[in-house]
């Protein structure tokens, strides 16, 4: 059936880390009295709406630029197998676009009392960025996930962006104090690309998509992917130390699961075997941030 195609291409596991950024920028604006349900629920959606458009836009790019291949590793691609039509994709796409554009204009309205109508237009104007920034990783004549330059828009749009503007949204103000948390949401979803990127290193050389890991190569990758799991870890940690309680801590819960993580990476020795791994960091960036939810609870 064609609604179990249409499942897989969505992706529906990708929204573990997509879910993190709001949780997270969601809870530091509780703690300073500025929550309210109703935006957060918002939010939410608005933030499903975008990593489908971002899943289903990936699947047809790869499927057009021939970087998807019967051979490849990891979850089929719904398009390359012929299970739904480029047609329909691109129709798809086009929905998608359409529901973010809806869903964060009515969030927005939602908020116009707290940001302004100043504040209403450049959150507008953040929210295309991440609609054109979701299409663009694989879509167009020159798309910036086969330069290599993928990490830099994962950090910025799933880190910056989607922690510090989900906490924008409660108060209205900026806080500089909120990159923290935010860089390390952000290194974590770099982390989730890496592991992505080692996976699928074979392919995307053959395809001509010049990824951070094909330029440098796999054990290069290794230590990168340690280097951002510790600086996610110290950044948070900074953060907790002096902005938080000893409650927040709760967020180092998630330090075994990062551990074990690192060890396999280490271990491995055939990148197509680490596809498992890109689940176990989207858990595990969930986890350190409930961890630092069931902290801040704990502290009431």
């Amino acid at each position: 059936m064609k609604i179990k195609h249409w499942i897989e291409a969505f992706r529906l596991r990708t929204l573990l880390l997509s879910f993190s950024l709001i949780i997270m920028g969601s809870t530091i604006a509780y703690c300073e009295g500025d929550f309210n349900t109703v935006t957060f629920v918002m939010a939410l959606l608005t933030t499903l709406f975008l990593q489908i458009l971002s899943n289903i836009a990936n699947d047809y790019g790869d499927a057009v630029s021939g970087a998807d291949y019967a051979g490849r590793v990891g979850p089929a691609r719904q398009v390359q197998s012929g299970a739904i039509s480029r047609q329909e994709m691109k129709r798809a796409i086009y929905v998608f676009v359409i529901l973010s554009l809806v869903s964060g204009v009515m969030l927005l309205m939602q908020c116009k009392a707290v940001l302004g109508w100043n504040g209403v237009l450049k959150m507008f104007l953040l929210g295309v960025a991440s609609i054109m920034a979701a299409i663009c990783y694989t879509v167009g004549k020159k798309p910036y996930g086969y330069m290599g330059m993928g990490d830099v828009f994962v950090f910025v749009f799933f880190g910056l962006v989607g922690v510090e503007g989900s906490y924008v949204l409660y108060g209205g103000e900026l806080s500089l104090w909120v990159l923290l948390p935010a860089s390390s949401v952000g290194l974590l979803s770099m982390a989730v690309l890496n592991m992505n990127n080692m996976r699928d290193m074979e392919s995307d050389n053959r395809s001509g998509k010049k990824t951070i890991i094909v330029r440098h190569g796999i054990e290069w990758g290794k230590k990168y992917q340690t280097v951002l799991v510790i600086g996610a870890f110290v950044l948070m940690g900074i953060y907790v130390c002096f902005r938080g309680s000893v409650y927040q801590y709760g967020y180092m819960i998630a330090i075994p699961i990062f551990a074990q993580h690192l060890v396999e990476v280490w271990r491995n020795k055939e990148s197509r075997l680490l596809d498992g791994q890109l689940k176990v960091v989207s858990m595990g960036t969930l986890v350190m941030v409930m961890g630092y939810v069931i902290g801040t609870i704990l502290e009431m």
